[in-house]
C-alpha cells in the first residue's frame, strides 16, 4: 500500500443556519436540513461523501479485497448449528457454501430422520438488496410456523404464517411488527406486537386468528406511556402467555393461561418506578429476578402463580453487593443461575431438592460464558456457550447427573494458520481520575512488542448497562496477526462490575464513561502498550457517542478513530420525541426538557462541542435506513468537523444506502465494511511518519 498522491476534494455541505432555543439557550445548527431524508440535495451530499471516501481509500482497494477474502476464508461456509430438541423435533440452522443466508430445517424425533426444510433464506432474499428473517415461532402441534421479514433494514417486520405440512404460505400479512409472535395452545391464535408508525416504539399487543384479515385483529394491550416498550412471549413451561412492558428502569408483566387465548390478561405486579423484575414459571410457582428492597444487584424470589403481587414474593437467593444476578434457566430437577462477580461470568448449578449447589469451573480472566438454548424443560443437560479472547466459541453440554461436559461444537477457524497458543490475553486495571479501578481486557499475538511502538485498538461501549464481555473474533485476527494489540475497556455505563458500575455512568454521571475511556488510554500509553502515535479507538452507536466525546476532550491521544452508526447529536435528538427510541431513553441520558439535563448533555454532546482544533484521522459509518441512530446525526457531525477542524488528517463518511443499524444483511456482506475499517487503520499505521 502506498499513499495516494492526489486526494479528492472533500465535499462541503451547504450551511443553512437554524436557530434552536431551549431554556433561554440558543444553538445555531448549520446542518439541521440534512434530516430531510427525501430531499435530493441530502442524497447528493451523502453520495458525494461516499465518492470522496472511495477516492481517498482507492489505493487500499486491493488490500480491502485481500482483507475481505482473508476474513471470509477463516469462516466455515458450509456450517451447521448444534441441533436442539423442541416438542419432538430437532431444529438445525445451516449455511451452504457460496450462499449468504441461512437455511432453517428440522428432523422428527431423531437426527437420522429425513430433513424438512422450513425456510431457505437464500431463495427468499432474491431480488432484495437487504433481507432479514427476524424470528420463527412453531405452533404447538408442529404443523405451522409464523415468521417475520424485513427487506428494508428499518426493523419493521411483516409477519406471515407457513403451513409446514403443505408448504403453503397463508395470505395473512401483518405489517409493521417487532418480528416476534407467540402461539396460544389452540394452534390458531397468534399474539404479536406492532410499532408506532412514526417513533417505531413497540406500543400495542394484538391478537390474530388464523384465516382472518389483519385489519380485524383485536388490540389486547396498549402501552400508552411513551417511555415504555411492550413485548409478548410464552413461558418455557408453555402454560402462560406473558405481556411485558419495560422502560430503562421499570418493568411490568401481565399473564394469561395459554389455553384460554380469549381470556383477560391479569396483572402480575404493576409497575413501580425503579422496580425491575423478570419472571419464569415452574410447576405452580413463578421465579422472579428483581431489584426490590434495595437489591441493586438483584435477588431471586418466588411466589405462587395465583398470588403474584410483590407482597407475596419470598427470597430464594438473597441480594449480594459483590455479585450481579444476571439470568436463570429452569429445568425439572435443577436451577441454573448466571452470576457475575468481579467482572467474570459464573454458572451456578442448584438442585431443587437442595442437595447440590456448586459452580462450573472456568480458568481465565478473559473469558465469556453464557446460558445457551435450552428449550427442553425435562432435560438433564445444560447447554452453555464458552469462548475467550484467545479461544474460539464452543457449545458445551453439561450433564447434571454424570457431572460431565461434552463439547458439541467448537468454532472452526479455517485457513490453517490459527493456533490459539500463539496468542496471549490478560486483564489489567487502570486507575481513573476519581480513583475507580477500571478493568481492561487485552489480547495480542505472542511476540508483539510491548515497548510503546505497537499499534493498539481500544474498544468500548459504556451505556445501558450493556456489558462487553471479552469474546473471540476470527475477524479480529487480521489485526492481531499484523501486530495490533486489541483492548476492551470495561468502562462505567456498562455492568461489568455490577449494577453500580452502570448507575455511575449515566444521567448526571455520564462523564465518568468518557473519563474512564480516556484514563484507560492514558494508562495503556504509560504502561508502554502503545503510544499516542499508534493508539486507535473504536465505538459504535452509543459507543460512537463515546468516540465523539473523547475526540472533543482529548484528540491528541489518538492517531485514528472509527465511529460506527454514532449517536452524536444528543441534545437535538433527545428533544425530538418523534424520533424512534427518544422517549424511552430519558432514564439513560435524562430529559432535556428539564434544564439541568439539557445543560449537562449539551456539555458532552459531540456535535455541540466540535471546535476549531486538530482532530485525529476519523472514519464514520452509517446506514440510510437506520432506525436506532438516524443517518443525519453522523452526516451533520462530519459536515461540522469539516467546517471547523484545523488539521489535514483524514475525515471520511461512509453511508450504506441500502441498510440500517445492523449494517448489510448478507452473511459475508458486512465483512466488506470491516475490511474498509481495518484498511483505514492499517493504512494509517503503515503511512505513519511518512
Amino acid at each position: 500500500m502506498t499513499e495516494s498522491k492526489v486526494l479528492a476534494t472533500p465535499p462541503k455541505a451547504t450551511i443553512k443556519p437554524k436557530e434552536l432555543t431551549m431554556h433561554g439557550d440558543v444553538r445555531i445548527d448549520n446542518y439541521y436540513w440534512l434530516n430531510e431524508r427525501e430531499n435530493p440535495e441530502v442524497i447528493d451530499y451523502l453520495n458525494a461523501e461516499n465518492d470522496y471516501t472511495k477516492a481517498v481509500m482507492s489505493h487500499t482497494e486491493g488490500f480491502q479485497k485481500e482483507l475481505f477474502e482473508e476474513m471470509k476464508g477463516r469462516i466455515k461456509e458450509d456450517d451447521t448449528t448444534v441441533p436442539y430438541k423442541l416438542n419432538g423435533y430437532w431444529y438445525i440452522t445451516r449455511y451452504e457454501k457460496g450462499k449468504d443466508y441461512p437455511v432453517y430445517a428440522r428432523k422428527k424425533e431423531t437426527l437420522d430422520a429425513p430433513e424438512e426444510i422450513l425456510f431457505d433464506c437464500n431463495v427468499m432474499a432474491e431480488g432484495h438488496s437487504f433481507f432479514n428473517l427476524g424470528s420463527i415461532s412453531i405452533s404447538p402441534d408442529n404443523t405451522m410456523a409464523s415468521f417475520s421479514l424485513d427487506t428494508v433494514g428499518r426493523r419493521q417486520y411483516t409477519i406471515q404464517v407457513k403451513n409446514l405440512v403443505t408448504g403453503e404460505i397463508y395470505p395473512d400479512k401483518i405489517e409493521n411488527t417487532t418480528s416476534s409472535s407467540t402461539w396460544a395452545s389452540d394452534n390458531k391464535t397468534l399474539f404479536y406486537c406492532i410499532k408506532d408508525e412514526v417513533t417505531l416504539r413497540s406500543s400495542k399487543i394484538m391478537k390474530h386468528k388464523l384465516g382472518s384479515e389483519a385489519k380485524d385483529d383485536v388490540e389486547v394491550f396498549h402501552e400508552t406511556d411513551d417511555t415504555f416498550n411492550t413485548f409478548v412471549y410464552k413461558t418455557k413451561s408453555k402454560k402462560y402467555i406473558v405481556i411485558g412492558s419495560s422502560s430503562t428502569l421499570t418493568t411490568e408483566y401481565r399473564i394469561l393461561n395459554a389455553d384460554t387465548p380469549d381470556g383477560e390478561f391479569r396483572m402480575f405486579q404493576e409497575r413501580q418506578r425503579d422496580l425491575e423484575y423478570s419472571i419464569a414459571h415452574y410447576n405452580d410457582q413463578f421465579y422472579i429476578i428483581a431489584n426490590n428492597d434495595g437489591a441493586t444487584n438483584f435477588q431471586l424470589l418466588k411466589t405462587h402463580e395465583n398470588a403474584t403481587s410483590i407482597e407475596n414474593w419470598q427470597e430464594v437467593i438473597p441480594h449480594r453487593k459483590d455479585v450481579l444476578l444476571e439470568d436463570i434457566e429452569i429445568f425439572k430437577d435443577y436451577l441454573v443461575v448466571n452470576e457475575r462477580e468481579n467482572g467474570l461470568n459464573n454458572l451456578r448449578i442448584m438442585s431443587w431438592d437442595g442437595k447440590e449447589d456448586y459452580y462450573l469451573p472456568f480458568e481465565s480472566e478473559t473469558y465469556t460464558t453464557y446460558i445457551g438454548n435450552n428449550p427442553d424443560f425435562d432435560s438433564d443437560v445444560l447447554r452453555y456457550g464458552y469462548n475467550s479472547l484467545t479461544s474460539p466459541s464452543s457449545v458445551v453440554d453439561y450433564n447434571f447427573k454424570t457431572k460431565t461436559k461434552e463439547i458439541k461444537k467448537e468454532q472452526e477457524v479455517l485457513g490453517g494458520k490459527f493456533d490459539k497458543n500463539n496468542y496471549e490475553s490478560k486483564r489489567v486495571w487502570a486507575t481513573a481520575r476519581d480513583g475507580a479501578k477500571v478493568p481492561i481486557s487485552l489480547v495480542y499475538k505472542k511476540g508483539t512488542k510491548l515497548d510503546g511502538t505497537s499499534p493498539l485498538l481500544q474498544y468500548a461501549y459504556g451505556s445501558y448497562g450493556h456489558t462487553i464481555d471479552p469474546s473471540f473474533s476470527s475477524v479480529r485476527l487480521s489485526l492481531l496477526d499484523r501486530g495490533f494489540i486489541y483492548a476492551i475497556a470495561h468502562i462505567r455505563g456498562g455492568e461489568y462490575l455490577g449494577r453500580d458500575w452502570y448507575e455511575t455512568g449515566k444521567l448526571l454521571t455520564k462523564l465518568n464513561t468518557f473519563n474512564d475511556f480516556i484514563d484507560c488510554s492514558k494508562y495503556l500509553i504509560e504502561e508502554n502498550y502503545t503510544s499516542a502515535d499508534h493508539l486507535y479507538a473504536y465505538g459504535g452507536s452509543a459507543g460512537g457517542l463515546l468516540m465523539g466525546a473523547v475526540m472533543n476532550m482529548n484528540p491528541e491521544l489518538y492517531h485514528g478513530i472509527i465511529a460506527a452508526v454514532p449517536f452524536v447529536d444528543v441534545v437535538t435528538t433527545m428533544l425530538d420525541d418523534s424520533i424512534p427510541l427518544t422517549t424511552g431513553e430519558y432514564d439513560e441520558w435524562g430529559n432535556p426538557n428539564e434544564e439541568e439535563y439539557y445543560h449537562y448533555m449539551k456539555s458532552y454532546s459531540p456535535y455541540d462541542n466540535v471546535d476549531a482544533k486538530a482532530y485525529p484521522n476519523t472514519l464514520v459509518t452509517t446506514g440510510l435506513h437506520d432506525s436506532q441512530v438516524q443517518y443525519w446525526e453522523p452526516a451533520k457531525w462530519v459536515a461540522k468537523l469539516r467546517e471547523l477542524k484545523t488539521d489535514s488528517n483524514k475525515l471520511l463518511l461512509h453511508t450504506d444506502m441500502d441498510s440500517g443499524h445492523g449494517g448489510a444483511s448478507g452473511r459475508f456482506e458486512s465483512l466488506k465494511e470491516v475490511a474498509l475499517e481495518y484498511a483505514f487503520l492499517l493504512d494509517l499505521e503503515a503511512s505513519y511518519g511518512q
